[in-house]
């Protein structure tokens, strides 16, 4: 047999290559695909009712005039978690965002203990920032207590509430940093304040990223 020339690319080669580029393609263009069909009104993924998103949470139903259904990350890209306070107790949050007429709710709830209620699935749309383009993409989450009352703030809340961020952070790909995870005071157009300036933002982002590395590492 004669020797082949050196850098010569096979016959064989190229239909692989080209095999491949194809699955390729077709990966790609059946996500797209996907994604296309989640967005056509009436169509969304199977669920039930009450299902958790975050083990161990308390589950609580916030009212339906206070979200909306959707299918994320597949209609909508969720790339941002909002840091909320409640300026209230924790069941004055499950009262509030169970009215009605109230017109806003966040997906958890945390309390000062530690405890978290989801109100709203992940995949779902709460009415929560005041901006329509950052509730399509963002998960929020309400804390107990007072923007002006830093001892409201305890190290059961921080690192309950980090677990919880760090586990939305990974489920949806988010970055786990200031513009990523971010304050309802930091939402563009917004007239609220919170979570205020006693919250320790140094203290909960490294609780998240400490949070995240655990989860990473069981994993």
């Amino acid at each position: 047999m004669g020797e082949k020339k050196q850098g010569a690319v096979g016959r064989r080669a190229v239909l692989i290559g080209g095999g491949a580029a194809v699955v390729g393609a077709a990966v790609v263009a059946r996500d797209e695909l996907r994604r296309a069909w989640y967005r056509v009104p009436g169509v969304e993924k199977d669920r039930v009712e009450g299902e958790l998103d975050h083990a161990g949470a308390e589950w609580t139903a916030a009212s339906r005039a206070n979200w909306r259904r959707a299918d994320r990350p597949d209609d909508f890209t969720i790339d941002r978690v909002v840091i909320h306070v409640v300026q209230g107790s924790f069941p004055t949050a499950l009262k509030v965002f169970k009215d009605p007429g109230h017109g806003a709710a966040t997906h958890y709830v945390v309390r000062k203990d530690g405890h978290v209620a989801q109100m709203i699935r992940e995949l779902d749309v709460a009415f929560h920032a005041g901006s329509r383009d950052m509730n399509e993409r963002s998960i929020g989450i309400e804390h107990e207590g007072f923007v002006d009352r830093p001892q409201d703030f305890t190290a059961a809340m921080y690192a309950s509430s980090a677990r919880l961020t760090a586990g939305i952070c990974a489920r949806y790909g988010i970055p786990v940093d200031r513009t990523h995870i971010i304050g309802h005071v930091e939402v563009e157009g917004t007239d609220h304040t919170d979570p205020g300036p006693h919250w320790d933002w140094d203290r909960y982002m490294k609780l998240v990223r400490d949070a995240s590395r655990v989860a990473a590492t069981a994993s």
